[in-house]
């Protein structure tokens, strides 16, 4: 698959497995999703997504907005699911948004339809965003915001270098989930099953509830004890929480 934009994660994926496509949040890279991938096991072949100007590609221009985001990907990304017998999507924070958008436009484009979308730690697409923008705040706010929301180590943060690495990444991301528009009616026709931290100030229960209202397919909301980041300390739950829900989608 062209290796510009997905990494896979799972190199020991039999051909039969089911392809999970997993995109990032804010800040983050596809690496983040590894202890996951590591969860599921060889039945599901992991692969992620790899946004510009982070890691192996952070000599490329960063992309500030989501449906740029959509654009650059989605030559791969439909080469990859053309390829594949069953595929999901997973999107955690932005990423949620990104997959949305993505799984629009496989399904207008080529009638590609994941066999589930799961929208994790994001309230619905057109949720209105608090007023409070934080691709404006300063170096110091947005660092301090950083620190407080958790996934970023404070050892980054303290190198002066890493720094300011960091927060044009972020805020070049928050620009981009802000400055986001989606319409109520638009939607997806795979089911979507959204999950949250139930101590996430970013995201509600009532909040991703909206997500139901962007699918003509079923839709299922499940929170897991944490903050924003509560995948990472429950890892085998939300693994096997799509075992389940992609079982259910491939015996209907």
């Amino acid at each position: 698959m062209g290796n510009s934009w997905l990494r896979r994660l799972s190199p020991s994926a039999g051909d039969g497995s089911h392809m999970l496509f997993c995109f990032p949040h804010a800040g983050g890279s596809a690496i983040s999703f590894g202890p996951l991938a590591k969860c599921l096991g060889p039945e599901y072949d992991v692969v992620a997504v790899q946004y510009p100007g982070r890691q192996d590609r952070r000599h490329e221009p960063l992309v500030g907005s989501v449906s740029g985001l959509v654009d650059g990907l989605l030559p791969e990304l439909r080469e990859a699911v053309e390829d594949a017998e069953n595929f999901s999507i997973f999107g955690h924070s932005m990423g949620s948004v990104v997959a949305f958008e993505a799984c629009r436009r496989l399904e207008h484009e080529v009638e590609a339809r994941a066999k589930v979308l799961f929208a994790s730690g994001r309230r619905a697409p057109s949720a209105a965003l608090p007023e409070l923008r934080m691709h404006l705040l300063s170096d110091r706010e947005l660092g301090e915001h950083l620190l407080q929301f958790g996934g970023t180590p404070a050892a980054l943060l303290e190198d002066p270098e890493f720094r300011q690495l960091i927060l044009s990444i972020v805020r070049n991301d928050y620009r981009a989930i802000e400055t986001y528009q989606c319409s109520a009616d638009a939607m997806v026709g795979s089911p979507i099953v959204a999950i949250v931290g139930d101590r996430d100030p970013d995201a509600s229960l009532a909040q991703i509830e909206a997500w139901g209202s962007h699918t003509s397919g079923s839709f299922a909301a499940q929170p897991f004890p944490g903050g924003h980041f509560f995948i990472d300390a429950n890892c085998q739950a939300v693994g096997q929480l799509i075992r389940d829900h992609c079982a259910r989608a491939l015996s209907v």
